[in-house]
């Protein structure tokens, strides 16, 4: 697995300065700079195109018109924003000294399914901490892991303490709910844990040219066995909208494995490996350049759906219950 995140951070570095046309650094400059970049770069133009209706044509006209060299850097940016959240893509970014734009109607239009009260509920106060996870063992001999993001660091020595101290529990829920993404080093760490043979998890594909179509042949992606301590027993990773990029890769390497069981809602997606490039006045703008497909060549860019769809339930918040970490319990025990 070290050779195909090798492979990825390889491909950021190529990517990660476009080299575009020159243009002058004026708002028509600026606005003609941004499209073209997506245009030549961005990896998701004909699945949206076939999901939604996107045509990126069309939304270049769309904008062309709203764009004056008369026009203020804020105007500027809220064009530009706009345009780029015809994308329906978290991963794009447009990025000034005084704002970041950003899409984030992939999870806040959806409900939660999670609250940081019933966390604290579950967790209690003894709970144990190690890197970036936070953990202790249920009343009923279930193991209990919070990984709130991928950012948060988490060596192997940390999942050796980890999963030693749950060792003699019957099965153990993962609770990645909230977590945005980070490194994907830390998520690849993790499922590492929890397969016991080489296995396919996914495919991904990379930017060959600048047209829409120009990709390589989808590779495909192995996660290999830890050599470090391993779980055999039940596991269930709890999801819902917020699961996002590093994490959503996560929940579709975890969903590959035969032990394992998704519970709570669809994930958020986020599946473009994100590159990044400039505009001619300085302002950064990121986006998605290298598509993920999970074992079965599906596109996970919209998220995947866990395999028992539960939501939080009022009756039960308001009783300190959570839904979908007893709904995963149930499936444990069972």
């Amino acid at each position: 697995m070290k050779k195909f995140f090798v492979f990825i951070a390889s491909i950021f570095l190529l990517a990660s300065c476009v080299d575009t046309e020159e243009q002058p650094d004026t708002p028509t400059g600026n606005f003609e700079a941004l499209w073209k970049i997506i245009d030549e770069h961005y990896c998701f133009f004909d699945y949206k195109q076939h999901d939604y209706g996107l045509d990126w044509n069309n939304v270049y006209n769309k904008y062309k018109v709203r764009v004056s060299d008369k026009m203020s850097d804020t105007q500027l940016f809220e064009v530009l924003c706009d345009m780029l959240a015809e994308l329906r893509d978290g991963h794009v970014n447009l990025y000034s000294s005084y704002d970041a734009g950003r899409y984030w109607t992939w999870h806040e239009a959806y409900p939660k399914n999670y609250s940081d009260t019933l966390e604290r509920h579950y967790l209690g106060t003894d709970y144990k901490i190690s890197g970036g996870m936070e953990y202790r063992v249920l009343d009923d001999n279930i193991g209990y892991i919070r990984y709130a993001s991928f950012q948060y660091p988490v060596g192997e020595g940390n999942l050796n303490d980890c999963l030693s101290y749950l060792s003699l529990c019957r099965g153990l829920i993962i609770d990645i709910r909230n977590n945005g993404g980070g490194d994907m080093t830390m998520a690849e760490r993790l499922a590492g844990r929890f397969v016991q043979e080489k296995t396919l998890v996914s495919y991904m594909q990379h930017k060959t040219g600048t047209g829409h179509n120009d990709f390589s042949s989808l590779e495909p992606r192995y996660l290999e066995p830890s050599s470090k301590i391993r779980w055999h027993k039940p596991v269930c990773v709890l999801t819902n909208r917020s699961v996002y990029s590093a994490a959503n890769d996560f929940a579709v390497m975890m969903h590959a494995l035969p032990n394992v069981k998704l519970v709570g809602d669809h994930t958020g997606g986020g599946s473009g490996l994100p590159m990044s490039s400039s505009l001619p006045n300085g302002w950064g703008v990121r986006f998605s350049a290298c598509p993920m497909y999970d074992k079965n060549k599906q596109h996970t860019e919209f998220g995947i759906n866990p395999d028992v769809n539960v939501a939080l339930n009022t009756d039960d918040i308001n009783r300190n219950i959570d839904t979908i970490i007893e709904t995963a319990r149930k499936i444990i025990a069972n």
